[in-house]
Formats: structure tokens, sequence, C-alpha cells
């Protein structure tokens, strides 16, 4: 766990990065310590570069699988600080927040050597939605590899106009189920709707099939997928020490949320925001709803929130059980506190 944060802060802090964003209206002010870089209590170091990294995943071995936007899959093994393509990836729709989106190795792959990706595609009619592939992953003694028996298990419904807001970040939970986000495309309402599956948290069988135990598996068709609706754009997803499931998303102008994750819940969007529209327009705060589930911490400015990991590792004590954040707008690494079902920003 150390080597992922201090290889994520290496990864991260290349220009290539916040190139990628989305862009946020506000530009993002502390509401915590900030510490400057004499202060870190951690070196960084760069151990590679990548063209428009997006995402990365460790391996059993301690190697990564990084993911870069233009639609490579890179296999960076650690100790050597050497960089292979891997081969057989699924062609993707690049451009504006689309592209190549997650990784992530199945628990069992040491068994089994299955990997998910995410990912922008084509549709009918200009445009585009978000998928999610599983395929076993065939590596060679000199890094590189190749992806055999690749199936689309997960597409967002419907598949619409524009290039933003795909989210499609992946986690695997305790239970052992495939946990997906799936924003709402820049598209408001549908977050609200259940004949499609955006603005979604979705909950998905290793294989692609949907849980009996779903919230509203009895609806059928996508409605079934669904754990939690009223989402905006969702670009981290983590499990706590405790196997609760916290989710940070995008606001519009303002109104960046992490949010604990809580089975049927809806979290408002576009009903509720503690932001506003981008031409002003204000949107109705949390709390003039109490039937929409709140954020336990929200920004504004935003931080513009993007990776996310919960830290359980020994290298640093004193922040054991904290959340880390990526701000691309705010060019900051956050970093959370929790106390139980409670969270705050602690210093950045």
């Amino acid at each position: 766990m150390t080597r992922k944060l201090l290889l994520t802060l290496a990864i991260s802090l290349t220009p290539a990065v916040f190139t990628t964003a989305c862009v946020a209206a506000d530009t993002a002010s502390p509401s915590a310590p900030v510490l400057k870089k004499a202060q870190w209590p951690f070196a960084a170091t760069e151990f590679a570069r990548f063209d428009e990294p997006w995402a990365m995943s460790f391996l059993p071995d301690g190697s990564l699988l990084v993911t870069e936007k233009k639609g490579a899959l890179k296999h960076f093994n650690v100790q050597t600080r050497k960089t292979a393509t891997i081969t057989g990836v699924p062609e993707v729709a690049y451009g504006g927040q689309g592209g190549f989106g997650d990784v992530l190795p199945h628990p069992d792959f040491a068994k089994n050597q299955l990997i998910y990706l995410s990912y922008a595609e084509e549709g009918d009619g200009d445009t585009r939605g978000a998928a999610v592939a599983r395929a076993r992953l065939a590596l060679a003694a000199d890094g590189s590899g190749t992806l055999e028996d690749l199936k689309v298990i997960w597409r967002q419904t419907p598949k619409v106009s524009g290039k933003g807001h795909y989210g499609h970040r992946l986690a695997f939970g305790p239970d052992g189920k495939l946990w997906i986000t799936s924003s709402e495309r820049q598209k408001f309402d549908p977050a609200q709707e259940m004949s499609g599956n955006l603005g979604k948290l979705i909950r998905l069988n290793d294989d692609g099939s949907v849980p009996a135990d779903n919230p509203f598996a009895s609806q059928g068709g996508v409605a079934a997928q669904v754990w939690s609706l009223g989402h905006r754009n969702a670009l981290g997803i983590a499990f706590d020490a405790r196997g609760k499931l916290w989710v940070h998303e995008m606001g519009p102008a303002g109104g960046d949320e992490l949010n604990l994750i809580e089975r049927g819940a809806n979290y408002g969007y576009p009903i509720v925001s503690n932001g506003s529209h981008y031409d002003g327009r204000d949107i109705p705060d949390h709390d003039t709803r109490p039937e929409f589930a709140a954020p336990k911490v929200t920004w504004t400015p935003v931080i513009s929130p993007a990776g996310f990991i919960i830290y359980n590792g020994t290298q640093f004590p004193a922040w054991k059980g904290s959340g880390f954040i990526g701000g691309l707008s705010s060019k900051a690494l956050v970093r959370v506190a929790f106390d139980g079902d409670t969270a705050r920003e602690a210093e950045r």
C-alpha cells in the first residue's frame, strides 16, 4: 500500500494528468491546513511517465497496470522501472473526458488472471457511453502481454451525445461484487430515471450478471443493476476497513461531494446540490430536501476530485484509515479523516 501511495503521488504530479481533467468553474481554496512541500512527511519520486494516464492498479506481484486515455494499456515493473505495452485492448472513443478509464484485477487474479477495463465506446449517430470489459491477461517474461477472451459485461444505457461525465470507476467490495460508478453524462435528469443506468452506482457479479439481492432487482432490466441513484460525476470509489463504501463526485459550480453509500439511497442530483449551475442558476441545497441522502463532506470552491484511496499501510501510522483524494483543478492531494459514518477534510 505504501508503494501505491508514493507512486500515485509521483504519477499524479506529471502535467499530463491535469490536462485531462474535467474543468470546473471554481478554483479551489483550502478549508484545512495546507502543507508546503518542505513539510511533506514523504519524498515523491518520479518512477515513470505516461501519455495521459488516467488509472492504475497493482497486480499481486507488485507490478502496475496503467491506462492511457488515448487507448493504451501499459504494464510497469516497479523493480526494473521498465514499461511494456499490453495488446488486445478494446477500441476506445477518445476525446473530451472520454477514452480509457479504469483498470482493476479480479480479487483472485493470481488464480484466474482476469482483469476489468472501463472505457468510452462509440454508439450510433454520434453517441457514446461507458463500457466495462473483462479479459484474461497473459503476461510474457519481458513484461509485455496480451488480453485474451475479452468480453463486454456492462454498458451505460442509453448512449447519448457529448463527451463528458462517464464516471466508470471500478471497485471490488468485500462481498466479492463488482461496483461501477456510472455518471449522468452531463444530461442531468437521467440520474433520477430508472429506465437507464446513468447517474447511478452499479453492483454486479464478477461476470456482469445482476445479484439477486440488489435493491431494485425485482424491477428487472437495467434498474436491477442499480444500488443507488442521484449521482452526478462520480470519479472515486473506495471501501473502508469496516466494508463501508465511500464515493466522491464532482459538483457543478461548487458542491463537490464525498458520500457514504447506502443501499437503495437517492443522493438527489439534479434536484439538489450544494453547488449551482454553471450559468449561475441556483440548485436547492441538500438541507432543503431531507428525503435525499446528504453528502458527508462538500467542497465550495471545488477541488475537482479524481482518484481515491483509503490508506491502510504502515509507513505513515498517523494516516492509517485516512482517505486520499487527488484534486484536479485544486492541484492538491486532499486527506480526509473518517470517524465512523462522518468525515472531514483534515489537510491538503
